[in-house]
């Protein structure tokens, strides 16, 4: 069996990467994806072909011309988006590092060196796969030579292959005449001209009879179209500069190095640390190599018995900073690992973890107390998990390094410690994953050596990493954010996690049961409209209802069949009563399915869902809630709204519910500075109101219930960066009357006009914006060369300081109202955030003192040119406070 080349088209093959999969970058903004999809094709490729021999081909510098005339037609290519320039150094970097040669030659294209290549392998009877996403290449297919032309998708790689036979099925020419056909049809993406009014059916026609441009020029008479004829008998020159363009030049100047070309080991230590830097953590299993030798580990110690934890612990209580980690699953302790940065790191085994070794876990907490009493700088990662196992006696001396990288960079959605390491010590240390996969604790902890590692790493990396991140927050100005609101928070959200909701389990069952009444209704009522029983959940089905059996109007078909969005049937409600009813189907299967029904599984024995609250999900500064989302609870149908009346506060106690009024605005009045905005708020007037009557120059007393709807829609978009085509669709008007409205609104209020200006200016020139207590929001999106992207990027732009602003001011109100209570002795607590909304859990007999705190705190958590108003009220349940 002959032996067999691979040859890639690296350009090509990066550029179908690029475009064929999403967006994506590593920690450190480096774009990935085209080098991502290219590694992907690559190592696809070769576990197909079984090759012996691989090089890659680029264009030395892009694009150099094969004819003189080339470049007149130079100008109709697309220049190559940033995003995908800066992948093609690294991805040359990253296969250098795999010890794959690279094949690049001084006024040459990459195609011109696979064909020669190619040509020379096939001549030393060696068979030749070129990998390439540019049919050009076909003109080189022989019965030796095959062309793979990958498609990258998100479901995967699919690869098109073509040796001659399969060119002249598809295209009904063979390789060379495919030149030919290129030349007469043209192509402006690859610069070649063409000839006017000869398509690609033609051009086949003509070459497929005639074998040649030359040959049909010829026999010009027996041509068909006369079109086609004429066009050719006029443009003869232009149809063979096309071909000189179209034609691969196989004789370049070039040897092919079968022993360079030797296919080795690929995955070499030097291509793992690259998959390391990129964040290619799916590609790291091909790899068995040692990563890079970390010399930290070398200090890294087991203490299982009290005589070494001891010793470790005087060690430590000279230390002025350490870092630690508590080692816990389930409920279980495993241990706890403390480090001192370079000068070592043991992890102390709790008892019975391993084996009847270890450590009481009084011992551990109690000496870790100490450490900290002393007044040491401390160093942890996901504080708040492990607030539970050990008491604070300082907390201005600890810090969560976790929440100080998401500051950093808040665009990723979880900091582990094998990311910091990279980051802030340029480490690259194994994560989880790569030291025992997926395995609970339970199992990792078999290999003793492995799960010890694994614990010193934690308390290590925090240890180590405590002053490059602080070194970073104060560069970024941003030390002040981390040290006095998020730092408080999460001591504050930990309590409102243990401190959890009541929830009446009966009362939530009846109301699931009052929803599958109301849902098996409707299900009789569409069945009954329909004519037929099918499956209302399936968009599929409900397409062919509606649009084939009973053509409503407005179909749109896709791929899988017409679409049934939300949008799409709001609009076709008018159309048909069905329409209604599924809408209305929806909306309570959705609340029976989330809330009836998926809250259920949440409710503790002890009554009370316990959500946990995340501060480093969410780009702009927002706390989210997770297992459950308590924060999504509906509010816009009195349907959804009437589940809170479950959520109930235990006996003696009332819900005393404070949410602020119109916050996003106040803050945008102050932000903006714009006058005529500050001063409608300090007449303490109804904004909407005024708004309305300024923007349509009608007196205050005059403005109607619609006016004043459209000056809210207009009020609360221009926060978010609405467009008139958002706008248009929420009010249900043209885009020319929503634009209309934003150009007045922006001449009423002009300072607002000019302040979001600026902050699309500043973000494209300083790459993030910032709210008024420093927070960043990175913003790559502007950079992009998707429109849509950018588009995306200016509208986050504008509201992402106004959102992380009140975000920031709610943190410091629900800060100040916990320690307000704590401090005042009150036995009620804060339970919940909802966005701008606060919930406490109030002893009836402190509720005026309660209902102070909250008005001084939320009022006075910040210091605006408009003032803070909040909403307050009381209740037996979350319904009634709401």
């Amino acid at each position: 069996m002959s032996e067999k080349i691979v040859l890639i088209d690296g350009h090509s093959i990066l550029n179908r990467a690029f475009y064929g999969i999403p967006e994506l970058t590593n920690s450190e903004g480096l774009h990935t994806n085209a080098v991502y999809g290219f590694l992907n094709i690559l190592f696809k490729i070769l576990d197909e072909e079984k090759a012996q021999y691989l090089a890659v081909a680029f264009d030395l510098k892009a694009p150099t011309f094969r004819h003189k005339m080339y470049a007149e037609y130079k100008g109709t290519r697309k220049a190559m988006p940033e995003e995908l320039r800066e992948q093609v150094p690294l991805m040359k970097e990253v296969l250098s590092a795999m010890g794959v040669p690279l094949l690049m030659k001084e006024g040459y294209e990459a195609d011109d060196l696979l064909g020669t290549i190619a040509g020379q392998a096939e001549r030393a009877g060696l068979e030749v796969s070129i990998v390439s996403g540019d049919r050009d290449l076909l003109q080189l297919a022989t019965d030796k030579v095959q062309i793979r032309i990958p498609k990258t998708k998100r479901t995967g790689t699919e690869i098109e292959n073509y040796y001659a036979a399969d060119v002249k099925e598809k295209y009904l020419v063979t390789p060379t005449e495919f030149v030919d056909v290129k030349a007469l049809m043209g192509d402006a993406s690859d610069n070649i001209p063409g000839i006017p009014g000869v398509g690609e059916k033609t051009a086949t026609k003509i070459i497929s009879e005639f074998g040649s441009i030359e040959n049909a020029h010829d026999h010009l008479e027996e041509i068909k179209p006369n079109k086609a004829k004429l066009s050719l008998e006029e443009h003869y020159d232009l149809a063979v500069l096309s071909k000189t363009l179209a034609k691969i030049n196989t004789e370049s100047p070039v040897t092919l190095d079968l022993q360079a070309a030797k296919l080795t080991d690929l995955y070499t230590p030097e291509a793992f640390t690259w998959m390391k830097k990129l964040e290619f953590k799916n590609l790291l299993s091909r790899f068995h190599v040692e990563a890079p030798k970390d010399e930290a580990a070398d200090h890294f110690e087991l203490a299982d018995t009290r005589e070494k934890a001891e010793k470790f612990l005087e060690k430590a209580a000279k230390a002025e900073s350490f870092g630690f980690a508590w080692i816990e699953e389930k409920d279980k302790i495993y241990g706890l690992s403390l480090s001192l940065g370079d000068e070592g790191t043991a992890f102390l085994l709790a008892e019975g973890s391993f084996d009847e070794n270890g450590l009481a876990l009084d011992f551990l907490r109690d000496h870790l107390e100490e450490l900290l009493v002393y007044g040491k700088t401390a160093a942890v990662l996901d504080l708040k998990s492990q607030l539970d196992l050990f008491t604070v006696p300082d907390r201005e001396k600890l810090f969560d390094l976790s929440i100080g990288a998401y500051l950093v960079n808040p665009l990723k959605d979880h900091y582990p410690y094998e990311d910091i390491a990279k980051e802030y010590l340029d480490q690259l240390i194994p994560g989880r994953a790569e030291l025992f996969g997926k395995d609970p604790l339970e199992k990792a902890k078999e290999n003793g050596e492995v799960f010890a590692k694994w614990a010193c790493y934690q308390a290590y990396v925090a240890a180590a990493a405590l002053e490059p991140v602080l070194a970073k927050l104060r560069e970024m100005e941003m030390e002040h954010l981390f040290r006095d609101i998020e730092m408080p928070l999460v001591y504050t959200l930990r309590d409102m996690e243990r401190a959890g909701i009541s929830v009446e389990a009966e009362a939530l069952k009846t109301y699931g049961d009052q929803l599958a009444g109301r849902i098996r209704e409707l299900e009789t009522a569409i069945y009954e409209q329909a004519g037929e029983t099918f499956n209302i959940n399936s968009p599929k089905q409900l397409g062919v209802i509606l649009f084939e059996k009973m053509q409503l109007p407005g179909g749109k078909k896709t791929k899988t069949g017409y679409s049934t969005a939300a949008d799409v049937l709001e609009k076709l409600a008018p159309e048909h009563p069905i329409v209604a009813s599924i809408l209305e189907y929806r909306t309570l299967a959705k609340l029976k399915s989330t809330y009836a029904d998926g809250l259920a599984g949440f409710i503790g024995p002890d009554g009370r869902i316990h959500s946990t609250f995340n501060q480093t999900i969410t780009a702009t500064g927002r706390i989210s809630s997770t297992e459950p989302n308590l924060q999504n609870i509906p509010v816009r149908m009195e349907l959804g709204r009437l589940i809170r009346k479950v959520f109930v506060p235990k006996p003696g106690c009332v819900f005393v519910d404070a949410d602020y009024s119109q916050i996003e605005l106040r803050v945008l009045a102050h932000l903006s500075r714009d006058e005529r905005l500050i001063q409608a708020y300090r007449d303490a007037e109804d904004i909407h109101r005024i708004t309305a009557s300024q923007v349509f120059h009608i007196p205050f007393d005059e403005v109607t219930p619609l006016q004043r709807r459209n000056a809210k829609a207009v009020n609360f978009g221009i926060v978010y960066g609405i467009s008139s085509f958002g706008l248009s669709q929420d009010l249900s008007i043209s885009r020319k009357e929503a634009s209309e409205y934003i150009e007045k609104y922006f001449e009423t209020y002009p300072g607002i006009k000019s302040f979001l200006d600026g902050l699309v200016e500043n973000a494209k020139k300083n790459g993030y914006v910032t709210t008024l207590y420093g927070r960043r929001r990175p913003m790559p999106e502007l950079k992009s060369s998707n429109f849509m992207q950018r588009s995306f990027g200016e509208r986050v732009a504008m509201n992402a300081p106004i959102q992380g602003t009140a975000a920031d001011i709610i943190k410091i109100a629900m800060i100040h109202v916990s320690e307000r209570l704590k401090k005042e002795q009150l036995k009620s607590r804060l339970i919940l955030q909802v966005h701008d909304e606060l919930l406490i859990e109030a002893e009836e007999s402190e509720l005026e003192q309660v209902k102070t705190i909250l008005r001084e705190e939320m009022q006075g958590a910040a210091e605006l040119s408009v003032r803070l108003e909040i909403d307050m009220h009381t209740g037996k349940n979350w319904y009634e406070a709401k």
